[in-house]
């Protein structure tokens, strides 16, 4: 892979441009949209997406939306090119086509919406460990993983319906930051990665998760002084605490509450030798 050098046709050979142009146009023919058109390049089997090449899958991927719709029957296109080929078969009858029954609110896939989004810029979300029969666009590695929004996106088409045409159902979209090694592990290199969500891919963490969220190290810390000294280490209620929002170290916390169980005179006593 190299980036476009000046004057390169688009295409590295002809057929790729005239799959690509069948691709769009069998999608279109059969009623369908884009969400339509990816699912069809994920249902196809490991031969026709991976060992005709990238446009080749495309051209399958098509062919399997005009099958969708019964615009072309099973075999009709093997039926024809060995007919092409000089062979003499008989092409299956034109089935009754079967269009779904869809329309497009609006061009193209942002919507308005009247509510406000779910989810602020730097909140914490943890994708939905889910496995839908359907299409989603949620990749499988993030699922179950907690992570950071950078950024809230105008709201679009959600694929997970429209590629069923089920309704476009609207949603929020947002971009949301991964750690590499929260994905993956430790053993490998360190980065972020940003992941487009629907809202509906996201979900709230409670308070006393995230009190429990990894800290750099890979090890849970709580960001609560009385839990992080522990049960037994639990400061008085007539001792001043500190301040609402304060995160403290588990060290720092630890000996914040044992100065508030003992108090100095006791402690300076403890530490008197004895005659």
């Amino acid at each position: 892979m190299h980036p476009p050098r000046q004057g390169e046709p688009p295409f590295s050979q002809p057929w790729e441009g005239r799959a690509f142009a069948l691709a769009i146009l069998s999608n279109r023919a059969s009623g369908g949209n884009l969400d339509s058109f990816r699912h069809a390049l994920e249902r196809l089997d490991r031969a026709h997406y991976i060992g005709d090449g990238y446009w080749g899958r495309w051209l399958n991927a098509g062919e399997l939306r005009l099958l969708d719709s019964a615009i072309l029957a099973p075999g009709a296109v093997d039926a024809r090119a060995r007919n092409l080929r000089g062979e003499h078969v008989e092409e299956p009858p034109v089935p009754e086509p079967a269009k779904p029954d869809y329309a497009p609110t609006a061009e193209g896939t942002l919507r308005r919406l009247d509510t406000s989004p779910a989810f602020a810029v730097g909140e914490h979300v943890r994708a939905k460990d889910m496995s839908p029969a359907g299409h989603t666009r949620l990749p499988r590695y993030v699922r179950g993983h907690v992570g950071v929004v950078d950024i809230v996106q105008p709201a679009g088409v959600l694929p997970d319906t429209n590629a069923h045409f089920m309704g476009e159902n609207p949603q929020y979209v947002y971009s949301v930051r991964f750690d590499s090694h929260d994905l993956w592990g430790t053993d490998g290199d360190a980065f972020e990665l940003t992941v487009e969500m629907f809202e509906s891919y996201a979900s709230v963490i409670a308070a006393h998760a995230r009190n429990r969220l990894p800290n750099r190290f890979g090890r849970p810390e709580s960001r609560s002084p009385v839990r992080a000294a522990g049960p037994r280490c639990s400061p008085r209620p007539d001792r001043p605490q500190a301040p609402h929002g304060v995160m403290l170290p588990p060290a720092r916390a630890a000996r914040q509450c044992r100065r508030a169980r003992w108090p100095r005179r006791t402690r300076a006593l403890r530490r008197r030798p004895r005659p």
